[in-house]
């Protein structure tokens, strides 16, 4: 280890040297995690058996920073234990690029182009998706302009297609043909406020054509903080077409945490996303989609609702609460969850179902035991109804639970800096 590093050091840092660098970091990431899954995402049943495994990340950071310009490299392997033999002579899912890009400074303008995370307020639209193994990242271009230290304006824009090419073909990856946005934010005094108009286009054949239609996300999200406690909203509405489908959704949140002393915190939410009645007859739909958001933490993080699933559905109406518990480097949450249908419910024997979907309750725990090194762990358990049955399949009767455990490194290989 101690010769990789000298290798390593040598070689960046003759490489910062001839570029006039002001800065060069080398890190890593390694993040193994076993889970055990009795019911997470959907119901159990009797016809399956939880599934237990570790899976595992690891990266690979190259950071530059400099006056003109700054880049970062993340080259990542994201595995499940045991899915290549021990004397395989391939990776199953090889290295990648999480990120590489490259952001150049114009007086309050910069321009940040390449692979890229993008996570905006909470990150309910826009998130990185940390807890996924793999994380999310975009092909995208960045114009941010920073007005003054409380106001700021990006403009986003990605166009995506399977591979050069001659003439135009049919983009066949399961991702948005393109997007544009615009992200801007402002502060004064206590208070945060956040607008956002994002345009996506997703690639739909139509009669052996290819077309692509576009839907329009609008919102608007603010918080204030105020001693001991703080409080945030959002409302964000979708209108457009999905494929040939009118588009017309709301989604609308808030939320309230007080601190009651310097360990205990306390909090209530309160989400509503919009969905479409199973017996719907006006053409249109109503389900609300958070396209590129961190779903994993919100409703729930058993994961049932919009993470790769839940779309096109009934919505939710989620009513939660929170308590947490922080002291040194320990830190608990509880985290009780009321689900609900946001539209009508119809069963088999087309009755109309009561919209109580459930109850979830989430407990984390985590342990930073130094600055590289950080244990976390969670169980959760799901008390589903006849309702979610019909939605997910399953047996609501049965014991659906779910169980995690995980440590993170972080070590820090090397910083340069130079004059």
């Amino acid at each position: 280890m101690k010769l990789l590093k000298s290798i390593f050091s040598i070689l960046f840092l003759i490489c910062i040297q001839q570029s006039n660098a002001q800065q060069f970091d080398l890190d890593a990431e390694l993040k193994p995690r076993f889970e055990y899954r009795n019911g997470y995402k959907t119901l159990n049943s009797d016809a399956v058996d939880a599934a237990s495994f570790v899976s595992q990340r690891t990266r690979l950071n190259f950071g530059y920073l400099s006056t003109d310009f700054n880049a970062y490299i993340s080259a990542q392997n994201v595995r499940t234990w045991g899915d290549v033999g021990t004397l395989s002579t391939t990776d199953l899912n090889g290295i990648t690029l999480q990120q590489a890009w490259a952001e150049a400074f114009l007086g309050k303008f910069s321009f940040k182009l390449g692979r890229q995370e993008i996570a905006y307020d909470n990150e309910r639209i826009f998130g990185s998706v940390n807890w996924n193994q793999q994380a999310r990242s975009h092909d995208a271009l960045r114009i941010k302009f920073k007005a003054d230290v409380n106001n700021r304006i990006d403009i986003g824009f990605a166009l995506n297609e399977n591979s050069e090419s001659v003439f135009e073909q049919d983009y066949t990856v399961n991702n948005y043909k393109n997007f544009q946005y615009l992200w801007y934010n402002t502060n004064f005094n206590k208070i945060g406020l956040s607008f956002l108009f994002l345009n996506t286009g997703f690639a739909y054949t139509d009669v052996n054509e290819q077309k692509i239609a576009y839907n329009q996300t609008i919102g608007l999200t603010s918080g204030i903080t105020e001693n001991k406690w703080n409080a945030d909203a959002a409302i964000y509405v979708q209108t457009g077409k999905i494929e040939k489908t009118a588009l017309s959704a709301l989604n609308a949140s808030a939320n309230f945490s007080y601190s009651l002393n310097s360990e205990f915190l306390v909090g209530l939410g309160a989400e509503y996303i919009s969905g479409t009645d199973m017996n719907e007859t006006d053409g249109e739909l109503h389900s609300f989609t958070p396209w590129f958001g961190t779903n994993h933490k919100f409703n729930g993080t058993m994961d049932y609702f919009y993470v790769g699933n839940h779309s096109n559905s009934v919505g939710l109406l989620d009513f939660n609460a929170k308590i947490n518990y922080t002291k040194n480097k320990f830190s608990a949450n509880l985290a009780p969850h009321f689900f609900s249908a946001a539209a009508t419910v119809i069963a088999i024997n087309n009755i109309e179902q009561d919209n109580y979907l459930g109850t979830e309750i989430d407990l984390t725990l985590g342990y930073k035991a130094s600055k590289s090194i950080t244990f976390n762990a969670g169980y959760s358990q799901m008390f589903a109804t006849d309702t979610m049955e019909t939605i997910k399949g399953g047996d609501a009767s049965k014991t659906n639970n779910w169980a995690w455990a995980m440590i993170t490194f972080k070590p820090h290989f090397f910083s340069y800096t130079s004059n």
